[in-house]
C-alpha cells in the first residue's frame, strides 16, 4: 500500500495542534511567525498621510528652509532624496533585503505569562527585534543607511551612540559592505556599558567615549570637566565635525530624522501581518521613545491603518522622567546636536544644551525628539507619558521572570506602560489587545539591573529649573 507522508504528516500536526491548543485553551501559539517570503519589501513614508504637512528642517545660518545641498556634507544623494520625500512608499533594495533576512522577519510573542501574572483579561503581544545580529532594532536603519553610502562611493561613516545598541548596528551594517566605522560613545554609557564598546570593536568599530580629545569641541568640553558625561547631542557635534572634513566620510544617525523612522517601519509593517493570522488589532501600542525611531517604526504603520478607518488603537509614546522631552520640552526649532553645527529642527527639545543625567536607559537620553513624532504629538494624533526608572526595571525584571528574555533599559518603559494598562483593564474586566515593540535585548545591562536589585538605583525627576536654564541658549526663530 503506498502510503501519502505529507497527507499523515498534515494530519498528526493537525492532531497534536489540536490537542495541545484545546489543553491550554489557546486559540493560536504564543509565537506567531512570518515565512522569508513575507518580508515586506517597502517602507512606510507617513509624510505622504499626515493631514497637516510637517514644518521643514531650517539653514542654521540663514534660518531659510534648508535644501538638499545643506544635507550633502552629511548624508548620501539618495537618503536625502528619502529625508525630504513625500512617496507614500519606498522600495526596499534587493541587496538590503539579503541582509535583512540575517534575522527578519523577527517573532510576534503573545505575553501569556505575564498576562497571568499580572491576572488580567488583556491580551498583550511584543514584537521582539532583539533577535538581530546586534539584539536591537537598529540594524533596520543602519544596513539601508551603509548600502546607500556605499553605492555612492563613501569609504567610511562616523556616528554617535549611546547605550550603544547604535554604534554596534552601524559596525556590523559597515562590516557587511567593507566600510570604516568611527564611533563616538557617550562618556556615561562607555564607562558604565564596557562590552558594548567590545561588541562594536569586533565588528572593526573605532570608538571613542564623548566629550573626546579626538575633535576641538571634545577637548574643549574636558578642559572644563575631566570627568564630564557627555550627551547624545555632544557625541553627534563630534561625529559630525569628522564627517565634514573628508569627502569620503559621511554621517549615520541612528534616529530622529525620517528617513530613519521610515526605515524602522519594517517592524509595524510585520506587526500587521502577525496580527493578522491571529484576528487581532490593537486597541492600545505603547513605544519607548528616546529620539523617535523605535516608536515610529511600529507606529506608524498602525497610524495609516487608523487614518484608513481600519482600527482605531490609543498610541502612547513612553519617555523617562529624567529626559522628558514630549511632556515637559517646548516645541520649537532647535539643533540636533550641541555644538549647534545641524540645521535646526521643529521638534519638542529640552535645549541642545541639555546634558541629562546618566540614567540607565542611555538611548533615551537625547535632549530632542523625531521632529515626525513632536508634529503627530501636537496634532494629538499620539499621547505620551513619562516613568520613573525604578518602576521600569521593576516591569523589566517581571518581564524577564514571566516571558524569558531580559529587555533592555529603553523597551522596559514600554513594557512598564503596557502593565499599567493591563492593570487598568483588571480593574474595569475590560480585555483590551495591548502591543508594544521590545525592541532589544539587556544582556549588556546587566550591571544596571545589578543596581535596581542592590537597591542602588534611585528615581530622576527632572526640575523644571533645569529645563528653562537649558532651552535659554535655543535659537528664536519668527514664525
Amino acid at each position: 500500500m503506498e502510503v501519502d507522508y505529507c497527507a499523515a504528516l498534515t494530519s498528526i500536526k493537525s492532531v497534536l495542534k489540536t490537542q495541545f491548543i484545546g489543553k491550554l485553551n489557546m486559540p493560536y501559539p504564543n509565537k506567531i511567525l512570518l515565512q522569508e517570503k513575507e518580508i515586506p519589501t517597502q517602507w512606510y513614508n507617513i509624510t505622504a498621510d499626515l493631514p497637516e504637512p510637517m514644518p521643514p528642517p531650517l539653514h542654521p545660518g540663514t534660518h531659510e528652509p534648508a535644501t538638499g545641498d545643506d544635507f550633502a556634507p552629511l548624508f548620501p544623494k539618495a537618503l536625502i532624496e528619502q529625508e525630504m520625500s513625500n512617496e507614500r512608499y519606498i522600495d526596499i533594495p534587493g541587496e538590503v533585503l539579503d541582509v535583512y533576512k540575517l534575522w527578519r522577519p523577527s517573532p510576534l510573542f503573545r505575553a501569556r505569562r505575564l498576562e497571568k501574572a499580572l491576572d488580567t483579561p488583556a491580551k498583550i503581544f511584543y514584537k521582539y527585534e532583539g533577535v538581530s545580529p546586534a539584539g536591537s532594532h537598529k540594524p533596520n536603519t543602519a544596513v539601508p543607511q551603509v548600502h546607500y553610502n556605499a553605492k555612492e562611493g563613501i569609504t567610511k561613516l562616523t556616528t554617535e551612540t549611546g547605550a550603544g545598541q547604535w554604534g554596534s548596528s552601524l559596525a556590523f551594517a559597515c562590516a557587511q559592505y567593507g566600510l570604516k566605522c568611527e564611533i563616538w560613545q557617550v562618556a556615561a554609557s562607555y564607562r558604565s556599558k564596557p562590552y558594548r564598546k567590545t561588541m562594536m570593536e569586533i565588528w572593526g568599530g573605532k570608538v571613542h567615549p564623548s566629550p573626546s580629545m579626538v575633535t576641538d569641541f571634545g577637548r574643549s568640553l574636558l578642559s572644563t570637566d575631566p570627568d564630564h558625561p557627555g550627551s547624545l547631542g555632544i557625541a553627534i557635534s563630534e561625529a559630525v565635525s569628522e564627517a565634514v572634513a573628508d569627502d569620503k566620510t559621511r554621517y549615520a544617525l541612528g534616529s530622529v530624522l525620517n528617513h530613519v523612522l521610515m526605515h524602522q517601519t519594517i517592524i509595524g509593517e510585520e506587526a500587521l501581518l502577525q496580527l493578522a493570522q491571529v484576528g487581532e488589532t490593537p486597541d492600545v501600542l505603547v513605544g519607548c521613545t528616546g529620539g523617535g525611531s523605535n516608536f515610529g517604526g511600529l507606529a506608524c504603520p498602525f497610524m495609516r491603518e487608523k487614518f484608513n478607518g481600519k482600527m482605531s488603537p490609543t498610541i502612547r509614546c513612553v519617555e523617562p522622567t529624567a529626559c522628558p522631552t514630549l511632556t515637559k520640552g517646548e516645541y520649537r526649532y532647535d539643533f540636533g546636536d550641541t555644538a549647534g553645527m545641524t540645521p535646526l529642527m521643529k521638534m519638542h527639545t529640552l535645549g541642545h544644551n541639555f546634558i541629562p543625567e546618566p540614567i540607565h536607559a542611555g538611548g533615551l537620553r537625547y535632549h530632542g525628539m523625531a521632529p515626525l513624532v513632536s508634529h503627530v504629538f501636537e496634532l494629538g494624533l499620539v499621547e505620551a507619558i513619562s516613568i520613573a526608572q525604578t518602576e521600569c526595571f521593576s516591569a523589566g525584571i517581571l518581564f524577564a521572570k514571566t516571558e524569558g528574555i531580559v529587555p533592555a533599559p529603553e523597551p522596559t518603559h514600554a513594557i512598564a506602560a503596557a502593565v499599567r494598562e493591563a492593570l487598568v483593564c483588571k480593574e474595569s474586566g475590560e480585555p483590551r489587545t495591548i502591543l508594544t515593540a521590545l525592541c532589544g535585548h539587556g544582556h549588556l545591562d546587566l550591571a544596571s539591573y545589578e543596581k535596581y536589585l542592590h537597591n542602588e538605583m534611585t528615581d530622576l525627576d527632572l526640575d523644571q529649573t533645569a529645563i528653562d536654564q537649558a532651552l535659554q541658549g535655543v535659537p528664536i526663530i519668527d514664525s
